[in-house]
């Protein structure tokens, strides 16, 4: 039997000329309206749309399909707004991509006070950037910029990328070769440290390497950990050290469980954005959201 959604979805697809655009329609994911189009292709057993790059063409078949539904599901909506009675305000639900330490630290506390939904979602930033793009999510957190018109970076913090150690990893014998500039003491000192990395990214520690000894570090880390999270549990107190942005470790420097060792001769800063589409209908929830992290990294940075 036919899903009367799969008309519902058809009409808002013919309507707006878009996936996106009866995605934000219907209030549901993309991916969710592909599937529902795909579903009534496979039923009636014929194309309704040509895909172009920028619209969705409706076919001969697909005009007289619309033209056949379009009165009845008016009517059917119609009766669903006067009928309809709900006790509550649907809560809306906005999809955020980030990285997962920057959850973590900013917005994993806040998440029972929002008076709307949440759904957050850790991947690589081109493909959260391709997500925002397209609709399936509504605000990410990126140090990349794409190519894609309809989005707008919005710079809000600078993080730097350095390096850190347990608060009793030793410095003696480090402080009078970074005050010689001793470019050998000091990779020889670091390399014969315990070291922490994590599983998915090592681009930190290559990076800060390259840029200050100008070569690949020729050693790997002595203990891999699923994340930085980890990363900062296992140095707390101890020693050991980790190429890392620094405002991950704030709570721990602050309370002296970690120390910074060094920020590197030439220091690696990484501009953080906040991604959002141009025309969103949760404009009020994206803003909401993004006081928390202007707050929890931007004003407490400044205070420190």
């Amino acid at each position: 039997m036919v899903n009367l959604e799969w008309f519902r979805t058809f009409k808002a697809i013919y309507e707006t000329g878009t996936l996106t655009g009866a995605a934000e329609s219907l209030y549901i994911s993309q991916p969710g309206v592909s599937l529902h189009l795909s579903s009534l292709e496979s039923y009636v057993g014929y194309k309704l749309f040509d895909r172009t790059s920028r619209k969705m063409v409706s076919t001969e078949r697909g005009k007289i399909l619309y033209n056949y539904i379009q009165e009845s599901l008016c009517k059917l909506e119609e009766a669903e707004r006067h009928f309809h009675k709900s006790t509550e305000k649907e809560k809306p639900t906005i999809s955020i991509g980030m990285c997962f330490e920057t959850f973590q630290f900013t917005l994993e506390s806040y998440l029972p006070t929002l008076d709307f939904n949440v759904i957050i979602k850790f991947g690589d930033y081109p493909q959260m950037l391709s997500d925002l793009d397209n609709g399936i999510l509504d605000l990410i957190i990126t140090p990349q910029k794409g190519d894609y018109k309809g989005l707008i970076y919005t710079p809000f913090f600078k993080e730097r990328i350095v390096v850190i150690g347990g608060a009793k990893t030793s410095t003696e014998e480090l402080d009078p070769l970074l005050k010689s500039r001793d470019l050998s003491g000091i990779q020889d000192w670091l390399k014969h440290q315990t070291w922490y990395g994590t599983t998915g990214d090592m681009e930190h520690l290559r990076r800060f390497w390259h840029i200050n000894f100008g070569k690949r570090p020729d050693f790997k880390p002595n203990y891999i950990v699923p994340n930085m999270s980890s990363i900062i549990r296992c140095l707390s107190g101890g020693e050991g050290i980790a190429v890392i942005p620094d405002f991950l470790s704030k709570k721990e420097l602050d309370s002296g469980n970690v120390k910074q060792i060094w920020d590197g001769y030439n220091v690696i800063e990484n501009t953080l954005y906040f991604g959002t589409r141009k025309k969103t209908m949760y404009l009020e929830e994206v803003m909401q959201i993004q006081e928390i992290f202007l707050k929890e990294m931007v004003n407490e940075n400044h205070d420190k």
